[in-house]
């Protein structure tokens, strides 16, 4: 089975110890590419510069809603140098988080709007935290008419699965849709035509069954896509290669 984790973040602090050696591994685990996605500026630049140094990692640059406070008044001319350097795909992850507020709403929403603007600038996909901010996210994207991109993550019902399906983008699930008690993301997921749907591991985060509870891993998509393949009634081998493709396509990787 050919792997593509369309969402990562290898530059966690949690992968500081074995990053190298992992980053090395990864290719005989079946991982044939990665989105490396940046939550800051300096991530951003890491993930850009990473991307670089690796042949099967490309990169996103973004500010992270939860970091949207701590955005600099030069953020977005610091975003568009970093978007046009080298192997940087998209524009992400950036979107809106209600659940945790760790920055005002006013502000996340600021700070979320000129990277749209960013994105149809240059011709790139966006990639998209949405959480407990459906309809304020969904407004904002209808904004930019046009507008291409991933739902990271997703965790919302199969109605807004396919709003956003309708709207023109992908949906991403992750390790969760392999939960015990992953009824609703199971529905969306049932809900999103194979030739929308991806997968990701939002690793070091939602490590999926059946190695949940320890870190999480590029490889490990192979279980969210065996799950997406249970789920729609294809062979794993099938719904890895529909995952290549579809992120292949949306992010304009040959």
């Amino acid at each position: 089975m050919r792997l593509f984790d369309t969402h990562a973040h290898l530059l966690s602090e949690r992968f500081d110890a074995d990053r190298e050696a992992l980053i090395n591994e990864l290719p005989a685990r079946g991982l044939a590419g990665c989105i490396e996605v940046g939550a800051d500026l300096e991530f951003s630049d890491r993930a850009q510069r990473l991307a670089e140094q690796t042949d099967y990692i490309w990169a996103a640059v973004g500010v992270h809603p939860h970091d949207s406070a701590d955005a600099p008044e030069d953020y977005i001319e610091r975003l568009t140098e970093t978007a046009a350097r080298p192997k940087v795909v998209a524009i992400g992850e950036i979107g809106l988080d209600y659940h945790y507020d760790f920055s005002p709403r006013a502000v996340q929403r600021r700070v979320f709007e000129r990277p749209l603007e960013l994105a149809q600038r240059l011709s790139l996909p966006v990639i998209i935290h949405m959480r407990e901010a459906t309809q304020d996210t969904l407004a904002m994207l209808r904004a930019h008419k046009g507008i291409k991109g991933v739902m990271h993550c997703f965790s919302g019902s199969a109605e807004t699965a396919e709003i956003c399906v309708g709207m023109g983008l992908y949906v991403s699930f992750t390790g969760s849709v392999t939960f015990k008690n992953a009824r609703k993301v199971v529905e969306a997921a049932t809900a999103v035509p194979l030739e929308r749907m991806m997968a990701e591991t939002d690793c070091p985060y939602l490590s999926p069954e059946p190695v949940r509870g320890r870190r999480n891993e590029p490889s490990n998509v192979r279980y969210v896509l065996e799950k997406l393949a249970e789920i729609k009634g294809v062979a794993a081998d099938e719904m890895a290669e529909i995952n290549i493709r579809n992120a292949r396509k949306l992010f304009g990787i040959e």
